[in-house]
Order: C-alpha cells, then sequence, then structure tokens
C-alpha cells in the first residue's frame, strides 16, 4: 500500500506523506512513490501550484531509521544492499550506506524537481520537520507551519552528516553564521523561532493551518503561472541553484560514507536504546 496520497482540486495539487506509524518517514517505497507523484505533479499542465503536506501531526523525519537498522526489505533492491554487519574494514560496516543511498537518491530526485518545477510548491508543516524532512520542507518555494511545529538539524544525533538539501539552502536562507549555529549545536525551532530566523513564510495556528494553506494555493493557481514559473526561475538563478544537483550528489555520497562507519553504527544503537551516543573522534 503506498503511503503518498495525491488529489488535485481545481488547479491545487495536494501531495500527502501518510505513514503516521512511523512519523512520516521514508522507506525506499514512500521515497519512491513520493518522487513519482512529484514529477507528476511538477509535469502536468493542469496543476498550478503544489502543496506538500503529512498526516497526523508530523511533517516527516526523514529516511526510516527502522527500516535502515533492519537492512532494508527484501524486495527493495536487495542485491544493491549487502548483508547487514557485514565487515569489510577495520571500523567500517556495510549496509547502511547502500539502503539511505536507496532512499535519498528518490528524494534527492524529488528536491530537484521542486526546484526545477515552472510553478510555486508550498510546504505545509504542522508538527516535526527533522533532517529529510527538514530538508524536503526547505526545498519549497513557500513553508507555511502550525505553531506547534518543530524545526531540527538532528543528522548529528546519530552521526550522520547533511542531505536532502540540507546543506544547501540554509547558508542561502539564514545565512552562513546561523547555518553553522544550526548544523553544530542543533537547536530545535519552534515555529516562531524559525520564522525569526528566515526558514519559513508564515505561522498559523494548528486549527487554522489547512484553510491558511488553501486560500494561498487557491491565490497562487489563480495568478499567471507561467510568469509566476519564470520567476522562479530567476531567483533561483539569482541564489546559484544551478549548483543544486551538483550539491545533491556530494550530499549523498558523503552521508553514505560515514553510515558505513563506526560512529553511525554507534549512533543508531543509541537512538534505539534510548541513550545518549559515545561517538569517536575519528
Amino acid at each position: 500500500m503506498s503511503h503518498i496520497v495525491v488529489a488535485v482540486d481545481d488547479g491545487v495539487g495536494f501531495l500527502t506523506i501518510d505513514r503516521r506509524e512511523r512519523f512520516n518517514s521514508l522507506d525506499v517505497e514512500t521515497a519512491r512513490d513520493l518522487r513519482a507523484a512529484g514529477l507528476s505533479l511538477s509535469r502536468d499542465p493542469k496543476v498550478r501550484v503544489v502543496v506538500l503536506r503529512a498526516s497526523g501531526g508530523v511533517f516527516c523525519s526523514g529516511a526510516d531509521l527502522k527500516y535502515i537498522r533492519e537492512g532494508g526489505a527484501a524486495d527493495d533492491f536487495s542485491y544493491l544492499v549487502p548483508l547487514p554487519g557485514e565487515r569489510v574494514a577495520e571500523g567500517r560496516v556495510r549496509g547502511y550506506g547502500a539502503i539511505f543511498k536507496q532512499i535519498l537518491e528518490y528524494l534527492h530526485s524529488t528536491i530537484s524537481e521542486i526546484r526545477r518545477a515552472a510553478k510555486p510548491w508550498i510546504a505545509a508543516v504542522d508538527g516535526v520537520a527533522a533532517a529529510g524532512g527538514f530538508g524536503l520542507a526547505m526545498a519549497c518555494d513557500l513553508v507555511v507551519a502550525s505553531d506547534r511545529s518543530s524545526f531540527e538539524w538532528a543528522y548529528a544525533k546519530t552521526g550522520l552528516t547533511g542531505a536532502e538539501s540540507s546543506t544547501f539552502f540554509l547558508p542561502k536562507l539564514i545565512g552562513l553564521r546561523r547555518a553553522m549555529q544550526f548544523a553544530l549545536m542543533n537547536p530545535r525551532l519552534d515555529a516562531r523561532a524559525a520564522l525569526e530566523w528566515g526558514l519559513l513564510t508564515a505561522v498559523h495556528p494548528a486549527a487554522e493551518l489547512e484553510q491558511a494553506v488553501e486560500k494561498l494555493a487557491r491565490e497562487l493557481a489563480s495568478a499567471p503561472t507561467e510568469a509566476l514559473g519564470i520567476a522562479k526561475r530567476l531567483l533561483n538563478q539569482a541564489a546559484g541553484v544551478d549548483r543544486l544537483d551538483h550539491h545533491l550528489d556530494q550530499e549523498l555520497e558523503q552521508l553514505a560514507a560515514i553510515a558505513d562507519g563506526a560512529n553511525f553504527n554507534e549512533g543508531i544503537a543509541a537512538f534505539f536504546e534510548k541513550r545518549p551516543p559515545v561517538f569517536a573522534a575519528k
């Protein structure tokens, strides 16, 4: 069963991540379906604006760590995935990086399509947006959040580097100094703080979020889509977003490599054992 739900209503495309039992995290199947839905909505001329949202009061927590820890699913391109825990060199373990790579290749393709789309994308964030979920939201053109939302880097908690466009867009959105603070110190920002930092477009009470996002989407759907698409492309060029695909490749390679290391093994074990991790210097 797909955990991605798509609906189109009068020029507005709604793309919903519906995997609340796993905090709307992404396994390979969900990431693959997200990419397919994103490409379809971006390229459908009848869709003039896309709303990306999630169910159950959680936006997205990124890649599904439980799925990754268990080695993925047997039918999810298992020929690419080494046996979990297989030793390949001193201090390194094969398996986790390959599974991350499977998920991130789909997610990075989705993010690239969001930026290339000749129409606005709105992220409607209600609840936690962490790690890949944070990156996915930041890749959208507008980000509207409920007042119960929070935003967190989260990668370093398990010994990972940033991915899903987060290291690309953070310094562009909030400047290098605050981007360093966000990545190195990992504060959890509530919606008001995220708005103040420049990460969000608007904040609304949770009970009013859906109505506010739909009102915004309807306004954009009635605007001149071609002109908005050209303006988006020009702004992307001015901000250097034409380098996004290269940067996404770098994020993917670095995260996959470090996910094969001892520190991620310690980080993911500590995460599920609900204890502080003990990371080595290298």
